[in-house]
C-alpha cells in the first residue's frame, strides 16, 4: 500500500526517536520514500548520520540552510509529502502546532502542507495527561490531523503509564490506511484526461490548457484504491502513471473512438478530458499560407463522448466534469440533468485558477447532494475524491 508513497517522518525531542530509525526503514521496505526532518533537540537523542544511512536520503533540520531554502526547501517538502509522519511528537511539538506556531523547519512543513499528518506521541504519562496536553491534541482532531496512540507501559523514567509511543509497524498500519487498496477492489474504471487538438492544417491546430494533471491524479488515486485502471489520454506533458493502462489519442474524434472502444469492460466512466467541441471542417492538406488578414474556418461540432456513454442500453457510472468561469453551480446542475450523469465534478477555471495548476477546489452534484472538496493539490484531492465514490457504493 505504501509503494511510491512519498512520506516526510518528523522526528521530535525524546527518548522514543531511537524508534524512528527502525520506522524510518521499516517504510521503506514498505516501498515508501521517506524524508527525514529532525528538530534541534530530537539531534540529542539520535544523529542525523544516523537517520541519512536508514532513509537514504539526506537529513533536513534546518530552516535557515541557506542552500535548500534558494529553491524554497520547506515549501518543497510541504508540496512533496503524500503524508506527514511526526514520531515521536513530544508535547511541546504538539503544542506548537495546535496553536499554528511556525518557529522551526518541521512546524513550517505541518502549517504548509495539505497532506495528512499523523502525530505518534510519546511523553511521561503526567505530560499525557495534563489538561494543557489533552486540550492541544483536541484542537489538533478539530483541525483535521490524526492521532495514533500512545500505547500503556513502563516507560524510562521508570513510570507506568499512556506515553508510549506506538511500534513501528503500527504506526505504518495507520498510515496505510490512508491508501487502502480494496475501495474499489474489482472495479474497472475507464478516466480520460489531457485536452485533444483539433488541427487546421498539418502544422496548426487549437486546444486548450488542460495539463491533464487533475485525471492523471484520479487514474493514480484509483489505482491506489484496488481498481483497475484504463486511461485515455490527449497530448499532455506528463509522466506515464505506473500499473495503468494508457491509451493516447490526439483529436476529439480520437478520444471518442477510444472511450467507445473500452466502454463495455468499465463500471465507473470519468470523463475528466477537456474535449474540444468543435474541429475543422475541411483540415488543409497543405500549410495555410498568410494572405488576408481575416482567415474564416468553418467549424462543425465533435462528437459528445459523455451523452454518447449515457445513451448506451448498458451504461456504467458515469461522471461527467464540468469546468466553468462563472455561475457554477447553475450550470453544472443543467449539465447533470441534459447529460444524464451520475454525478459531476465541477470546477471554476481561469487564469491561475483550476486548468493547468498543481491545486484544484472540485464541487460534486448528483441527484440528492452537492459537497465540496478543497482547495487540495490535485493528487489530495484526486484521493477525497476517490473515497467519495467509492463510499458510494459504486
Amino acid at each position: 500500500m505504501l509503494k511510491n508513497k512519498q512520506i516526510v517522518l518528523g522526528v521530535t525531542g525524546g527518548i522514543a526517536a531511537y524508534k524512528s530509525a527502525d520506522l524510518t526503514r521499516r517504510l521503506r521496505e514498505a516501498g515508501a520514500n521517506v524524508r527525514v526532518v529532525m528538530t534541534q533537540s530530537a539531534k540529542e537523542f539520535i544523529t542525523p548520520l544516523t537517520m541519512q544511512a536508514v532513509s537514504g536520503n539526506a537529513v533536513h533540520d534546518d530552516l535557515f540552510d541557506l542552500k535548500a531554502e534558494a529553491a524554497m526547501g520547506h515549501i518543497e517538502l510541504a508540496r512533496w509529502a503524500d503524508v506527514i509522519v511526526i514520531a515521536p511528537a513530544s508535547a511541546d511539538c504538539i503544542a506548537r502546532i495546535a496553536h499554528g506556531e511556525a518557529n522551526d523547519l518541521l512546524t513550517t512543513i505541518c502549517l504548509a502542507s495539505k497532506a495528512p499528518i499523523v502525530f505518534a506521541p510519546a511523553m511521561n504519562q503526567a505530560m499525557w495527561k495534563h489538561t494543557a496536553t489533552q486540550e492541544n491534541l483536541q484542537a489538533l482532531q478539530q483541525k483535521g490531523f490524526h492521532i495514533v496512540g500512545p500505547a500503556e507501559g513502563s516507560q524510562a523514567c521508570g513510570d507506568v503509564g499512556p506515553g508510549r509511543m506506538l511500534e513501528p509497524l503500527e504506526i505504518i498500519e495507520h498510515v496505510a490506511a490512508f491508501f487502502k487498496k480494496d475501495l474499489l477492489a474489482g472495479k474497472h474504471i475507464l478516466i480520460t484526461a489531457g485536452p485533444t487538438r483539433e488541427y487546421v492544417d498539418p502544422v496548426r491546430y487549437f486546444s486548450n490548457a488542460s495539463s491533464g494533471k487533475m485525471g492523471y491524479a484520479l487514474a493514480e488515486a484509483a489505482r491506489d484504491a484496488g481498481a483497475s485502471v484504463t486511461l485515455i489520454s490527449g497530448p499532455v506533458a506528463l509522466a506515464k502513471p505506473d500499473r495503468v493502462t494508457s491509451i493516447d489519442v490526439v483529436s476529439a474524434k480520437d478520444m471518442y473512438d477510444a472511450v467507445m472502444q473500452e466502454i463495455a469492460a468499465c463500471d465507473v466512466f470519468m470523463s475528466a478530458a477537456a474535449v474540444s467541441d468543435y474541429t475543422c471542417d475541411n483540415v488543409a492538406t497543405h500549410k495555410i499560407k498568410k494572405t488576408d488578414d481575416i482567415l474564416n474556418l468553418q467549424l462543425r461540432r465533435t462528437p459528445d463522448i459523455v451523452a454518447s456513454v449515457a445513451a448506451l442500453a448498458k451504461r456504467p457510472f458515469i461522471i461527467g466534469f464540468a469546468a466553468e468561469t462563472e455561475n457554477l453551480s447553475e450550470f453544472a446542475k443543467t449539465k447533470l440533468q441534459q447529460k444524464k450523469t451520475n454525478m459531476i465534478f465541477a470546477n471554476l477555471v481561469g487564469r491561475d485558477q483550476g486548468i493547468g495548476t498543481d491545486d484544484n477546489t472540485i464541487t460534486v452534484f448528483s441527484d440528492d447532494e452537492e459537497k465540496t472538496f478543497g482547495p487540495l493539490s490535485k493528487a489530495r484531492l484526486a484521493r477525497e475524491l476517490i473515497l467519495y465514490i467509492a463510499k458510494k457504493g459504486i
